[in-house]
């Protein structure tokens, strides 16, 4: 039985940060939208960097789907997203 229901949170604005939840939440899978060109997700924590995704130059390699162990990445103040150079992110969070 799970613990809790997951969220979803989807964005495709790319060349700033965005929140896609604005509380402590826990980042349990994700979905990258590539490119044409390399890009990158910049996951952050209330403004500070946790982890960088970087995706390949490959629109036809399809989307780049991670699903994390066990309780996933906490985000303590809030999960934020900078998206260069990829379609978008859908975020799974509990």
């Amino acid at each position: 039985m799970a613990g809790s229901d997951l969220n979803v949170a989807f964005t495709s604005t790319t060349g700033g940060t965005q929140t896609l939840f604005g509380g402590p939440t826990r980042l349990k899978a994700f979905i990258i939208t590539p490119t044409a060109s390399a890009g990158t997700v910049v996951f952050k924590d209330g403004g500070v960097n946790k982890f960088t995704v970087p995706t390949a130059a490959s629109v036809s390699s399809g989307p780049v789907t991670i699903n994390l162990p066990s309780d996933g990445v906490r985000f303590g103040t809030s999960l934020q997203a900078t998206l260069t150079d990829v379609g978008g992110i859908t975020a799974f969070f509990a």
